[in-house]
C-alpha cells in the first residue's frame, strides 16, 4: 500500500526517480602492521594533510583512517569512487602497513595511554580528550561504513507542486521527507544489524578484564558494548532532532552537538541551529559494521539494498506524529535484542524480519525494478531463515584462540596486495589546493570514467 506521497510517485511515473538517491560513502579503517598491531607509522605523507584533505583524512586514532567519496548518483559510481580512493590510500602506506578489514579493532596496547588521537587540531583534540575521559579509549575504536543519501530534487518539487496545500514551501517538503526516512531507519535499524552485522568478538584488551563478552555477539558495534554516546535522538521533525540534541548538550549529556552520533544523522548546515530554516540535505546512515569480504568494506549489493529501503519508506504510510517516540523507543531496545543475539541463532524477532523482507519483495515486484534487486532480496531473505548465512555467524568460522587476528590479516595482505598492481599512478594531493570532486574524478581515472556526479 502505498502513501499519498507514494501513490502521486507512482502515477506520475516517478519511481526512477525516487529510487535513485545521490550517494556519498565514507569508510573508517584502522591502520596495523603485518603481525596485526595499530600501526606505529605517522598518518602516511602521500596523501596529504590530514586536516584539509576532504577525501582521506582521519577520526578519533592517528590510525584511523577515512575514505569520503563524492556524492554520485548511482551506487556503482559511489563504489567505484570508493575502491579507487582505497587504492590510493593503500598505495601510500608504509612498508609492511595495511588496513585492517574488520569493524572492531586489532588487538589493543594493554595501557591505552600510548593510543594517540588524530591530529586534527588543538580544538578537535581537545574535544577527543575530553570524549575519552567520559567514555573510554576502546569506545572510540570501532570503524564503520557510513552512507550520505540524498532526495532527488525532481522528487521534492513533485510532492511540492502536487500537495502544495498540504506543505506551507519547498523547505516544509523536503525537511518532511527526509524526516520520512530517517524514521524508516531507525525503525527498521535492526533489520539491518540482523542482515549486516559483522563485529561477533572483540580481540584483546578491547574490553577491560572480566569485563569480556560471555560469547560471540551479532555486532558489537552496533550494541550498547559499541560506539561512544548512548544519547537517544529525536526523529519526529527536524525542529525535534535539533532541540533533543542542543538540550544534551545545556544537560551536559553532550560534549557538543558534534557529539550525537546516532545511527541516523541529519546533514546540511554545519551550524545544527539553523538546519530546519535551511534545510536538509543529506542523512547520514551510520548502522553498518565494515564488510570484511568487500575491500572497501562494503559492497555494492548491500547499497542497492539501503537505496530500496529508502524508496520504500518514502512510498509507504510514515509513522504518525504521536506514535514516533513510542515506536522508535521499541526499535532500539529491538535492536539491543538483535545486536547481542549469537550469531548462528535465529533472531527473535525471525517473524517480522520475515514479514518485512516479503513487504520489500511485493513492493520491488509492484515497481518492477529489476532482476538485480529480486536477488538481493532473495539472498536477504535467506539470511533471514538461515542465520549461519550472515557475517557475523560467518566469521566465527574463522576464529582462532577467541581472536579473528589471522582471517583478518589474510584478508588484509590479499586486498594490499591486489590494489598494488594497479597500473594506473595517482598524482597525489596538494596541502595548499584540496581536490574539488571533478579535480579529483579527473586524477583518478584519466577521463577514461565518467560518474554521474551531483553538481
Amino acid at each position: 500500500m502505498f502513501s499519498k506521497v507514494g501513490q502521486l510517485i507512482f502515477e506520475q511515473g516517478a519511481v526512477a526517480k525516487t529510487s535513485n538517491f545521490k550517494m556519498g560513502l565514507e569508510i573508517e579503517m584502522q591502520r596495523v602492521d603485518d603481525t596485526g598491531q595499530l600501526s606505529q607509522e605517522p598518518y602516511p605523507a602521500a596523501i596529504g594533510d590530514e586536516k584539509t584533505n576532504p577525501w582521506i583524512t582521519n577520526d578519533y586514532l592517528e590510525t584511523m583512517s577515512e575514505v569520503v567519496t563524492p556524492a554520485a548518483r548511482h551506487s556503482l559510481d559511489a563504489m567505484h569512487y570508493l575502491y579507487a580512493i582505497n587504492n590510493v590510500l593503500r598505495s601510500a602506506l608504509a612498508p609492511g602497513e595495511l588496513l585492517w578489514p574488520l569493524s572492531m579493532p586489532p588487538q589493543l596496547p594493554a595501557d591505552k595511554r600510548q593510543l594517540q588521537f588524530a591530529k586534527m587540531g588543538p580544538a578537535k583534540e581537545a574535544y577527543l580528550k575530553e570524549w575519552t575521559k567520559r567514555h573510554g579509549y576502546s569506545e572510540g575504536t570501532p570503524c564503520g561504513a557510513h552512507i550520505n543519501l540524498s532526495i532527488n530534487d525532481e522528487v521534492i518539487e513533485l510532492v511540492q507542486q502536487a500537495l502544495g496545500d498540504h506543505f506551507p514551501s519547498r523547505l516544509a517538503v523536503q525537511n518532511y521527507l527526509y524526516t520520512v526516512v530517517a524514521q524508516g531507519f531507525m525503525r527498521y535499524r535492526w533489520l539491518i544489524t540482523y542482515l549486516f552485522g559483522a563485529s561477533p568478538l572483540a580481540e584483546a584488551n578491547y574490553f577491560a578484564p572480566g569485563q569480556e563478552l560471555p560469547h560471540p555477539i551479532r555486532s558489537i558495534r552496533q550494541s550498547h558494548y559499541g560506539f561512544g554516546t548512548k544519547f537517544r535522538g529525536a526523529y519526529t521533525s527536524v525542529a525535534d532532532y535539533v532541540a533533543r540534541i542542543e538540550a544534551g548538550v545545556k544537560e551536559g549529556i553532550l560534549i557538543s552537538d558534534y557529539e550525537f552520533h546516532g545511527a541516523v544523522r541529519f546533514k546540511g548546515n554545519q551550524v545544527l541551529t539553523q538546519l530546519p530554516q535551511t534545510g536538509v540535505q543529506y542523512l547520514e546512515l551510520r548502522m553498518l559494521d565494515l564488510d570484511p569480504s568487500s575491500s572497501v568494506g562494503i559492497r555494492t549489493d548491500t547499497l542497492r539494498f539501503i537505496r530500496l529501503l529508502a524508496s520504500y519508506f518514502i512510498m509507504t504510510p510514515p509513522l504518525k506524529g504521536d506514535e514516533v517516540d513510542r515506536v522508535l523507543a521499541v526499535a532500539d531496545a529491538m535492536n539491543e535484542v538483535v545486536a547481542t543475539e549469537e550469531p548462528t541463532a535465529p533472531t527473535k524477532y525471525q517473524h517480522k524480519a520475515r514479514a518485512m523482507m516479503q513487504s520489500l519483495e511485493r513492493f520491488a515486484n509492484q515497481l518492477q525494478l529489476g532482476p538485480e534487486y529480486q536477488e538481493i532480496l532473495e539472498d536477504l531473505a535467506d539470511r533471514v531463515e538461515n542465520p549461519k548465512t550472515t557475517p557475523s555467524a560467518k566469521l566465527l568460522n574463522y576464529v582462532q584462540d577467541d581472536s579473528l587476528t589471522a582471517y583478518a590479516l589474510r584478508r588484509a595482505k590479499r586486498y594490499q596486495a591486489a590494489a598494488q598492481t594497479a597500473i594506473r599512478q595517482f598524482p597525489g594531493f596538494d596541502d595548499d589546493h584540496p581536490m574539488t570532486a571533478a579535480e579529483l574524478t579527473q586524477a583518478l581515472f584519466h577521463g577514461n570514467w565518467e560518474p554521474d556526479l551531483d553538481h
